[in-house]
């Protein structure tokens, strides 16, 4: 979409989707803060990354290794994916039938693209947990999941090169809310998953 477009769908007050960031799953465990961009309740909520990128949707492939179904009258799936950097909690309810139905047909483990929303939850301990609410879950080839590899790490190198020398209002909170995160460990992250791709 042009710049041009962009600004008349937002003219019009018709609705454009946010972007849906790439991710490793071991930087999303680490999000840690959460707003909205806006003061109406349609205003999207976002997570922000360590890496000091806002994200409201993320796109993830790994290997969905097991799935449950819960609940009686308001049934769901729960999911994890994983990655070579850790672990996705996926979740599809009532409120994503598509979702809910694409993740009840896939058998684990298998190769998945998964398009959601990043949720972040502190538990009583005071720890944090992230959950991906699905939008769209799809069985998917290794090839796939390795093209996703080397995008998720071109994408997430360069955050941490704007991380270092941008100074945006969301890298400004990032470091903020992140002040101990470490640019080696994420770039040796980056660098240990590319390693999984067999050439």
């Amino acid at each position: 979409m042009s710049a041009r477009e962009s600004e008349m769908g937002r003219r019009d007050g018709s609705f454009e989707r946010e972007p849906a960031r790439r991710v490793f799953a071991s930087e999303l465990r680490e999000c840690r803060y959460q707003f909205k961009d806006g003061e109406d309740e349609k205003s999207p909520t976002f997570v922000l990354l360590p890496t000091g990128e806002r994200s409201n949707r993320i796109f993830l492939v790994g290997t969905l290794t097991e799935k449950t179904r819960q609940g009686e009258q308001n049934i769901f799936y729960r999911g994890r994916v994983i990655d070579p950097t850790g672990t996705f909690f996926i979740m599809a309810g009532s409120y994503q039938p598509e979702a809910m139905q694409q993740m009840a047909k896939i058998e684990t483990p298998a190769f998945v693209a998964v398009t959601g929303k990043p949720n972040l939850y502190q538990k009583p301990d005071g720890s944090y947990l992230v959950s991906v609410r699905v939008e769209s879950v799809t069985v998917v080839d290794k090839e796939t999941r390795d093209i996703w590899l080397l995008d998720t790490s071109a994408r997430t190198l360069d955050r941490i090169d704007a991380l270092t020398s941008g100074m945006t209002p969301d890298i400004i909170k990032a470091k903020e809310q992140y002040p101990t995160l470490d640019v080696v460990t994420h770039r040796r992250m980056v660098y240990d998953a590319l390693a999984q791709i067999k050439i």
